[in-house]
């Protein structure tokens, strides 16, 4: 009887196991012309790519409307009651604000339809237009997303724009816009947005999304102020018909973060969202109601609103959360209290490389504290699950009594986590596999594809791959001789990466000259986005990142340098939190900014008996030669060519933050800014000082 039923469980779990090495190993797309350089489509799509998730639900309005009609009274969004809020002191004498929060408090779907129904209605009531541009400039919270479906709802295109923005760039956006309208916080008000009311002379009506004071002194004539309680009051009366939106009207104008200089507008279409969200959608398998997700990067960024978008679009509940609150070990959650992650307990989580890279570096380095038979039974056990995933195995055993610790990081019931925003490394993707027990979907997208590009599917654990086109689109590779990328490269095709589809969108705002360069449309009538990206298509049909047309400098030599490729070798070193590389054409070598880890480098001040304050190590010259050891071993463990290490180095005391603008707010490098702060050091590193 017991030998009968082993064998029984023992066949299961080889089919089993084969089913994932068979689905893991299929191809992932063709190419529907049969030529190396595409277009690639996703085999389920390679006849008609899929352009929505609901028949007749094609703009957003109506899709919240299905989920509403299918989920009335289930959870839909949620927002953790404060407690208390208090001052604390740290050693160094700098003051955090340290908040105890209590349980998620929950808005089902139909409350979430009737306060954005009358949001949408009390705007009009302020005298809202349908098909003018209202703004919204605001931190990540249930509002946001509720003002948002109001907007979608009475045919207000969003123009969203980044809370971490600078006063010039938000100036710049609601001029371009000109809007009459604009949703924001009590915080930000007060901090960015009453400075600069002056240079938006066309803004009429500030609606805050806070409990507020009802008088405001100080502020323009002109310029009225309300708050959303107030607005959505006005829209309870039955005195504003709605005119609701087509497929083709503008539902977004999304600001970029201005990584490469001022924000652009990215003007994105009712129909464009939907086709986006529906080819994320089909790559989390069995998506469902009881599904929920932590929101908590910023719904400005359209990897946070597309994902938020799916959710609603299955009926999942949305808790929301802050990178300051998000763990128990978070910067403003007390000593002793609970983090969000920890309450909320999530199954979905979206997360940008840095974040990830950061659990990363901070569980290895509690793995470095432990003792000598703590320390091996880790590794063993690591290597061990890494092997078995290789196989398709799963390891309970092993996940209960050595990884479960650090899976209740995010709260231990993570079952999908989807990486985007930039490249994530090998080692950083590998480690989240095993230690918090969840596959990670590795995507890549754009603001200009909705965030929808490709997606790895999720029993895909190849490293520095980003799996297959999404179902809603193809991807097509274009040479790119000067850098010397050919669809013709063995042994696999090459070339700048172009997307195409229904999720391509309808362009630059007012940026006409640029659209005739980025964006193309085919004999066909379908638009293509050229994406300055560098990409080869594998076998299996995975498309891999492996340059981009801006991050390429030649050197005087001649040598090319990939200056992204040599950043994201470089991050996995226990000494770096941050490195923006930087290269010359007139120069023969490539140099360095590195925020190193404070408690790193300390540990490494003290081996060389080197004393000082956080600035002087910083500034020390000897420390800078320790560091550049360390980070030219690291280089050359990482297979970097010579000429692709970092030959001098600075060492910068100050993390780089959205705050400081030197990164956006996905924490892309501002290259040009950073350029600009480091102008002295750059000079000296190249032989001008």
């Amino acid at each position: 009887m017991i030998t009968i039923y082993f064998n029984k469980k023992t066949e299961k779990l080889k089919n089993t196991v084969t089913q994932k090495q068979f689905i893991s190993k299929r191809p992932k797309a063709i190419s529907t012309s049969g030529r190396p350089e595409g277009p690639y489509r996703a085999v389920s799509a390679a006849k008609r790519l899929v352009t929505s998730l609901h028949p007749g639900a094609d703009t957003l309005d109506k899709m919240f409307e299905y989920a509403v009609a299918r989920f009335p009274l289930r959870h839909c969004l949620g927002t953790r009651e404060v407690i208390s809020e208090e001052d604390e002191r740290q050693s160094n004498g700098k003051v955090f604000k340290k908040v105890v929060l209590g349980e998620y408090r929950w808005l089902s779907y139909e409350d979430t339809l009737t306060a954005a129904t009358r949001l949408g209605s009390g705007l009009a009531s302020l005298g809202q237009q349908p098909k003018s541009n209202i703004a919204i400039f605001c931190e990540t919270r249930a509002e946001w997303l509720i003002a948002a479906q109001a907007c979608f709802a009475y045919n207000f295109p969003l123009v969203t724009l980044y809370s971490t923005l600078g006063g010039p760039a938000v100036a710049h956006g609601l001029n371009e816009t000109q809007v009459t309208h604009i949703i924001t916080s009590r915080e930000l008000l007060e901090t960015r947005l009453k400075a600069i009311l002056v240079e938006v002379p066309r803004l009429q009506h500030i609606i805050v999304v806070d409990d507020t004071p009802t008088t405001w002194p100080g502020f323009p004539r002109g310029v009225s102020i309300h708050n959303m309680a107030a607005v959505q009051k006005l829209g309870a009366r039955p005195e504003n018909e709605r005119k609701p939106p087509l497929p083709s009207d503008i539902a977004v104008i999304m600001y970029t973060s201005g990584s490469t200089g001022v924000p652009k507008g990215v003007v994105i279409s009712h129909s464009n969202i939907i086709a986006g969200i529906t080819g994320m959608a089909e790559r989390i398998p069995n998506l469902c109601e009881e599904d929920t997700y932590i929101g908590y990067l910023p719904l400005a960024h359209v990897l946070e609103l597309s994902a938020e978008l799916v959710c609603v679009a299955y009926g999942c509940r949305i808790g929301y959360s802050s990178p300051q609150t998000l763990a128990d070990q978070s910067t403003k959650i007390k000593k002793g209290s609970k983090g969000d992650t920890s309450v909320l307990r999530p199954t979905l989580m979206a997360a940008v490389p840095e974040i990830m890279d950061r659990i990363y570096k901070n569980v290895m380095t509690k793995v470095e504290e432990m003792s000598c038979v703590q320390r091996t039974l880790f590794i063993l056990s690591y290597n061990y699950k890494l092997e078995q995933l290789a196989k398709g195995y799963s390891t309970p055993l092993c996940d209960r009594l050595v990884f479960s610790k650090i899976r209740s990081l995010l709260g231990g019931q993570t079952r999908v986590l989807l990486s985007g925003g930039a490249p994530l490394s090998a080692a950083t993707q590998r480690f989240m596999n095993v230690c918090l027990c969840c596959p990670v979907g590795q995507g890549y997208g754009l603001t200009e594809t909705c965030g929808a590009g490709t997606i790895s599917e999720l029993w895909d654990y190849s490293t520095g791959r980003v799996g297959g086109p999404l179902v809603c689109c193809e991807i097509k590779l274009k040479d790119w001789v000067e850098g010397g990328y050919r669809s013709t490269d063995k042994p696999h095709p090459r070339g700048e990466i172009l997307i195409g589809g229904p999720n391509v969108t309808m362009g630059y705002y007012k940026k006409e000259a640029k659209n005739q360069v980025d964006f193309i449309v085919d004999g066909n009538g379908q638009r293509w986005f050229c994406t300055g990206d560098i990409g080869e298509f594998q076998e299996d049909g995975c498309l891999k990142i492996i340059d981009r047309k801006k991050d390429l400098v030649k050197l005087q030599a001649g040598e090319y340098i990939s200056l992204g490729k040599v950043e994201a070798m470089l991050k996995n070193c226990p000494l770096i939190d941050n490195i923006c590389a930087y290269a010359n054409s007139g120069e023969t070598y490539v140099i360095g900014f590195v925020v190193p880890n404070q408690k790193q480098l300390q540990v490494l001040a003290q081996q060389y008996d080197i004393r000082g304050s956080w600035e002087d190590l910083c500034s020390s010259k000897a420390m800078e030669e320790l560091v550049l050891k360390v980070i030219t071993e690291a280089a050359l463990a990482a297979q970097l060519e010579r000429f692709e290490i970092p030959r001098k180095i600075c060492l910068c005391p100050e993390p780089w933050t959205p705050e400081t603008g030197l990164v956006t707010d996905a924490f892309k490098l501002k290259r040009k800014e950073l350029k600009t702060r480091y102008l002295d050091d750059i000079e000296r590193m190249y032989g001008g000082k």
